[in-house]
């Protein structure tokens, strides 16, 4: 699969590195989008300069077991400002695009067609095309207008996840939850998700 991962300004910095991680090990390729103020939370969250180092890089520095993986897929930044990249054609080939994790502001721009960068305009691809994408909004609470520009979404055709992690699986270490919400996100992009996501029932409890 070809798809789209763009950061945005919200915190949760990780899913989307979590994300990345594992598409790439499955062998797809990723057009990454990163925002002025997703580059800003990757270094407040994570300790990375998104400027200073390349995607890869990024990667590794939060799996550093991926040193020892060839990743099978690709991985390739786009300035965001670029209005005129290929991405932004309805005629392009990507087939997907999660916005993860998803700002108010980014949402307001989806819901409300305005597209004054390159995330704003592939989001309104995705929907003018019909395309598989998914927003990931993490804020707390939310008022009238978030709700609102959330079914605005929704009924345009995306879908709304928020970056809400279950405790099912008894997570122990934060990476679990982080797991939990990546391997939900493979999920609605129709992949196979990560091992233990899956709820089993009780089981004779």
């Amino acid at each position: 699969m070809e798809l789209i991962i763009a950061i945005t300004g919200a915190s949760g910095a990780v899913y989307a590195c979590g994300l990345l991680h594992h598409l790439l090990m499955r062998g797809h390729g990723v057009h990454l989008l990163v925002s002025q103020y997703g580059a800003l939370n990757l270094r407040v969250e994570l300790g990375i300069d998104f400027d200073e180092m390349q995607p890869l890089e990024i990667l590794r520095a939060i799996y550093p077991q991926a040193f020892s993986y060839n990743y099978k897929g690709t991985l390739r930044a786009h300035p965001v400002d670029d209005l005129s990249s290929p991405l932004a054609s309805g005629s392009s080939t990507w087939e997907a695009m999660v916005i993860v994790p998803c700002s108010m502001r980014t949402l307001a721009a989806v819901a409300q067609g305005f597209g004054d960068n390159l995330i704003h305009r592939c989001a309104d691809v995705a929907l003018k095309e019909r395309r598989r994408f998914i927003l990931v909004p993490r804020e707390t609470p939310l008022s009238r207008i978030h709700l609102q520009n959330m079914l605005q979404a929704d009924e345009a055709g995306a879908v709304v996840a928020p970056a809400m992690p279950a405790f099912y699986h008894r997570p122990m270490e934060i990476q679990d939850l982080v797991d939990f919400m990546v391997g939900r996100i493979l999920c609605l992009l129709g992949l196979e998700p990560l091992a233990g996501i899956r709820w089993k029932g009780l089981q004779g409890e």
